[in-house]
């Protein structure tokens, strides 16, 4: 039997084929924009190729859009039939468990894979990706931890399990162990987007911000054919820009990088859900410091409207709300709230994220930009402490707890600022004092 560049066996039509899946899994690990083309010429060699019509489906569900999620499940059931080997069979059944909402099945099948071939690169990308996405940093650190001695620079694909390395360790608070595990996977290869990227968020936790903005400036010659994670790439840079007061930089690298209307990327994927994290998370936190942002909001609320009904994402669904509730469009809002509160009654595994920190906070959302921001800190409070759970870093995480912050103070709830301040101040290890987001409260609320 042919085998995959980790040396797991792979039912294949020829070795040729293997050598065309792996340099589809590459694409998937380097965040290359034509992965799918790579994918479709893998596919053409060998159209009944397990991982590969598996490598179809989870490539639809990273997508996180309800709409493509039947193709996934078609895809599913055709590496099921297909399949060769105990593991294909295992990959197709994690595969369906993630079609069927049934998250924590699909964890289980890609550890359980883990555990039987550390090396498989795919089970352990997709565990993290998902884990991170029920903001899981313990399970993601696990398996990271599981699998690397099983690695060596000799395997194709070490980098992007030390890049995985980094971001765990780096959102479990390790930031010495996640920094050498970056820097190590960047030396290996400087356009590793994702260990590129955990090294930025490193930087942004610890507050470097000219070294972060030189850390990316240095590297972005290295991007050429990346995917939308570049989007995100300029999104951080941005947020340096934006604690040293630079608003017109933070600006131009809305208009000319993560939010760039003319961009092949965006223009692909016009309404992906990372693009539209830092779209509206960058809008919101302009507008918190007095900048006129224009008419950026309206694109936004047109294609959430288009989404309304759609809960896959959970820590998108606030990132909407921002949109519909900056546009004034409050009935579209209340539709999603509906939309929202129907899907928080499925059997899956979103359904008590949605009940117990996406709603809420959707709704502490609204009340803040229609003015009643007492209302807004009632909805939000009990969220306060589980709203992790829809998945998103620190850094991602942060504008909700500014969201809540800024009701507080307007509320005159001066406990709740209180408490907020509490949490942010034991939880980064900048303190509030010197974040832009946090500062004035800081000043005025002692704690």
């Amino acid at each position: 039997m042919t085998q995959d560049a980790q040396g797991l066996p792979i039912t294949a039509a020829s070795d040729a084929v293997a050598a065309v899946y792996d340099d589809v899994i590459e694409g998937f690990l380097k965040y290359r924009a034509d992965v799918a083309q790579r994918l479709k010429a893998a596919l053409a060699l060998d159209p009944t190729m397990p991982m590969g019509l598996v490598l179809q489906g989870v490539f639809v569900m990273l997508a996180y859009n309800a709409a493509l999620v039947p193709r996934a499940r078609d895809s599913a059931a055709s590496a099921a039939r297909h399949a060769g080997t105990d593991r294909e069979r295992a990959h197709a059944a994690a595969l369906m468990c993630w079609t069927d909402g049934d998250l924590e099945g699909a964890l289980g099948a890609w550890e359980a894979i883990m555990a039987a071939h550390p090396r498989d690169i795919l089970a352990f990308r997709l565990h993290h990706f998902c884990a991170f996405w029920l903001g899981r940093s313990g399970q993601m650190l696990r398996a990271v931890d599981a699998v690397a001695p099983h690695w060596s620079a000799a395997v194709p694909g070490y980098g992007s399990m030390l890049a995985c390395r980094c971001f765990a360790n780096e959102e479990a608070g390790n930031y010495q162990v996640a920094e050498e595990a970056g820097r190590a996977a960047v030396t290996l290869d400087p356009g590793d987007l994702w260990a590129t990227h955990g090294v930025a968020h490193i930087m942004e936790m610890q507050g470097r911000r000219g070294e972060g903005i030189a850390w990316l400036k240095t590297l972005e010659p290295h991007w050429e054919g990346g995917s939308n994670l570049l989007h995100h790439l300029w999104w951080h840079r941005a947020m340096y820009h934006l604690e040293r007061g630079e608003h017109a930089e933070v600006l131009g690298l809305y208009d000319r990088g993560f939010r760039n209307q003319g961009s092949a990327l965006l223009q692909a994927m016009p309404d992906l859900y990372i693009d539209v994290q830092n779209a509206a998370s960058m809008l919101f936190r302009l507008q918190r410091h007095g900048v006129d942002v224009g008419d950026r909001w309206v694109e936004l609320a047109d294609k959430a409207e288009a989404r309304i009904g759609d809960c896959l994402s959970t820590f998108t669904l606030p990132h909407w709300m921002m949109a519909l509730a900056a546009t004034g469009r409050s009935q579209a809002a209340s539709r999603m709230l509906d939309a929202m509160r129907d899907a928080a009654t499925q059997p899956d595994t979103i359904a008590p994220i949605l009940r117990d920190a996406a709603i809420p906070v959707c709704e502490a959302v609204l009340a803040h930009a229609q003015g009643d921001h007492a209302r807004a800190v009632a909805a939000m409070r009990p969220a306060i402490g589980v709203m992790h759970r829809m998945g998103g870093s620190h850094a991602q995480q942060d504008v909700l707890e500014q969201l809540f912050l800024d009701a507080a103070m307007k509320a005159g709830a001066q406990d709740d600022a209180r408490m907020l301040l509490e949490r942010v101040a034991g939880r980064h290890p900048v303190p509030p004092e010197r974040r832009v987001g946090y500062a004035e409260a800081a000043g005025l609320i002692p704690h």
